[in-house]
C-alpha cells in the first residue's frame, strides 16, 4: 500500500473531484461513515446496538471539523447521545464544512463553541462521561504547535477513559514528519481516508496515532496506484506476493546456502541466534564463520549449521580471510556483523569482502562500526555486488557523522538519501523501520512492538534477511521480508507475554509459524 504526504494526498482529493466529478461534499460523507464504522467495532460487538452511548465530538473550523460535524450526524442519527464542542465560531466554517454545521443542528446534538475558560467546566463534564471521543480539531494541514487553548483540551482528553478516535490524523502530528511540537491527540484508533499519511509512521507519530484503519472512501483505485508515489506501508499481501514458493522437488542445496560471518569471545551468542533466525527463515544450507576460540561453543549451540573455525585469537582478524573465502565461493549470499567485534585487523577482510564478493552481502552491528571509521569502503563495493546495511540509529549516526537526533528528526529523507548514495539497500531500524531502495522507493514496516528491545533480536533479523537472500530472494524484498516477518513475529508473542520478556531466541522460533499463517491465507 502506498503511503502519501499532505501534498499528495491533496492532489490526489483534486483529480478525483476534478477529473472523476466526484462531489466533495460526498468524500466527506464517505470519510464520516468510515469513522462511525470504526467506532461501531471499538464500542459494541456483533453490529450490536450504539443506542445511549455517549460521543463527544472535537470540531475545528477545517475540513476536518467537516468530517467530524458529519460524524456527530450519524451518531445521532445511529441513537447515541452526541456533543460537538466547536472550537471556532460558526461563521468561520466554510464550504461542506459550514453544511455540515447546518444539518448538525437540525438533530438532537448538543452543540458548544468553545471560546476559553468559561466553557471548560461544561467540556471536562461532558469528556468525563464519554464512551468514545471523536478528534476532528485538525486534519492534515497542521503545522506547528496548536494553540493553547487547544493544548489545555487535548490534555483533558488524554487523561479520560473513553475510546478516542482521530479523523485522518491525531491533532498536534504535522502529516508530513510525524513531529510533535508539545501535545497532541492520543488515539487508540486513528482512521486515515485514501491513503495512509507519512507522519503516521514517522516522528512521534507511531506513539499517538493508535491503530490505523485506511478507508478509500471512494476515491478510484487509479489515484491510489499512482506510480509516481514511491513510499509504501508493508502489509501482509504484499509480503505474501515476495515469499518464495516451496517446490515439492526441493532440497538444503535448492534453497540456498549462505553465510554468516559472526561471533567473538563473549559474544557467541550473537553467531548462534543470527544462525537460527536463517535456519527459521527455511535456508537450505548456512555455515558459520567464527573465531576459533568459540568455534566449539558455536557448533554445540547450533547443531544446524557447519561451523568453520578461522585462524586468529579472540575475534576476527586480518588471518580469517582465508576461511571466508572459501566458504563464500558457493554462497548465495553473505551475511557479517553479529557479535564480530571491531578488531582493527578486520578492516582488510571487510574490503576484500565488498571487492571479491559478488553475492548479496549484508552488513550488521559490529561490520557497520568498522565502516563507520572506514567510510571509503563503501565505495569498493560499487557496481561489484548487492549490498544491505542494517544499522540502527545510533549505528546510522556513526555511518552519516551526525548525532542520533539528526537521524531520528530526518529518518525517510536520510535512508533514502544514502541508499542512493551507497547505492545499497538501508534498513534503518526503529520503533517504524524503514526499509529504503538506492532506486528510491522507500517501505514502513508496521510489524513490532518494544519486546524488541532486547539483546539479540537484531541478530535473528540479521539471519533472517541471510536466509531470503539466499533462496533467491531480491535484496530489496529479502530486507522487507525480513523486517515485517520479524516484527509480527514479536507481535504475536506480544499477545502472549505483552511487551517484556520474550526473547530473541523465541522470536526466531516464531518466524516459520508467522509465515506459514501468511501462505495459509493466500490458500
Amino acid at each position: 500500500m502506498r503511503v502519501v504526504n499532505t501534498e499528495q494526498m491533496r492532489q490526489i482529493e483534486q483529480r478525483a473531484i476534478q477529473q472523476y466529478g466526484i462531489p466533495s461534499m460526498l468524500l466527506m460523507e464517505n470519510a464520516a461513515w468510515a469513522v462511525v464504522e470504526e467506532i461501531r467495532r471499538c464500542l459494541v460487538q456483533n453490529e450490536g446496538d450504539l443506542s445511549g452511548l455517549k460521543a463527544v465530538i472535537l470540531v475545528g473550523k477545517g475540513n476536518n471539523g467537516g468530517d467530524g460535524l458529519a460524524v456527530a450526524r450519524h451518531l445521532v442519527l445511529q441513537g447515541m447521545d452526541v456533543t460537538v464542542l466547536l472550537f471556532s465560531g460558526p461563521e468561520q466554517l466554510k464550504g461542506d464544512a459550514a453544511l455540515n454545521l447546518r444539518l448538525f443542528q437540525g438533530t438532537t446534538g448538543k452543540l458548544f463553541i468553545i471560546e476559553g475558560e468559561k466553557q471548560r467546566l461544561v467540556a471536562r463534564f461532558a469528556l468525563a462521561q464519554a464512551d468514545v471521543i471523536v478528534d476532528a480539531l485538525y486534519g492534515i494541514g497542521l503545522r506547528g504547535a496548536l494553540p493553547s487553548l487547544i493544548e489545555e483540551y487535548v490534555n483533558e482528553v488524554n487523561n479520560v477513559s473513553a475510546c478516542v478516535v482521530s479523523v485522518d490524523i491525531p491533532s498536534g502530528v504535522e502529516a508530513n514528519t510525524g513531529k510533535v511540537y508539545r501535545t497532541a491527540i492520543r488515539a487508540q484508533i486513528t482512521v486515515t481516508f485514501g491513503l495512509p499519511k507519512w507522519g503516521l509512521f514517522l516522528g512521534e507519530g507511531p506513539n499517538y496515532c493508535g491503530r490505523v484503519a485506511v478507508d478509500p472512501i471512494s476515491i478510484p483505485e487509479a489515484f491510489l496506484e499512482d506510480e509516481s508515489i514511491s513510499t509504501y506501508v508493508l502489509t501482509d499481501d504484499t509480503i505474501r506476493e515476495m515469499l518464495p514458493i516451496r517446490h515439492f522437488k526441493g532440497h538444503k542445496g535448492t534453497h540456498g546456502k549462505g553465510v554468516l560471518v559472526a561471533g567473538s569471545k563473549g559474544m557467541s551468542g550473537a553467531a548462534v541466534l543470527a544462525g537460527r533466525g536463517a535456519l527459521r527463515s527455511g535456508i537450505g544450507l548456512l555455515q558459520i564463520v567464527t573465531p576459533q576460540a568459540i568455534a566449539e561453543d558455536v557448533d554445540a549451540s547450533i547443531t544446524e549449521a557447519t561451523v568453520w573455525p578461522a585462524q586468529g585469537g579472540d575475534s576476527l582478524n586480518e588471518e580469517s580471510w582465508e576461511a571466508i573465502a572459501r566458504q563464500a565461493e558457493k554462497a548465495q549470499a553473505l551475511a557479517i556483523g553479529p557479535g564480530l567485534a571491531q578488531n582493527p585487523g578486520f578492516v582488510l577482510v571487510l574490503e576484500e569482502i565488498l571487492r571479491t564478493i559478488t553475492c548479496p552481502v549484508v552488513l550488521d552491528a559490529d561490520a557497520l562500526n568498522i565502516l563507520a571509521g572506514e567510510l571509503s569502503l563503501i565505495e569498493v563495493r560499487n557496481g561489484r555486488g548487492p549490498l544491505i546495511l542494517t544499522p540502527h540509529p545510533g549505528e546510522m549516526a556513526r555511518l552519516c557523522q551526525c548525532t542520533v537526533a539528526d537521524v531520528e528528526s530526518n529518518r525517510l529523507d536520510l535512508a533514502l538519501t544514502k541508499a542512493a548514495e551507497w547505492e545499497a539497500v538501508v534498513v534503518l531500524k526503529g520503533s517504524v523501520t524503514i526499509v529504503a531502495s538506492p532506486d528510491g522507493r522507500a517501505f514502513f514496516n508496521p510489524t513490532g512492538n518494544p519486546g524488541l528491545g532486547t539483546g539479540g533480536t537484531g541478530d535473528v533479523l540479521t539471519g533472517s534477511i541471510l536466509a531470503w537472500l539466499a533462496q533467491g530472494v531480491s535484496p530489496l524484498e529479502a530486507a522487507c521480508l525480513g523486517v515485517y516477518l520479524h516484527g509480527k513475529a514479536a507481535d504475536d508473542l506480544a499477545e502472549e507475554y505483552g511487551w517484556s520478556g520474550f526473547l530473541a531466541s523465541e522470536v526466531a522460533d516464531q518466524l516459520p509459524k508467522v509465515r506459514r499463517s501468511l501462505e495459509l491465507k493466500l490458500g
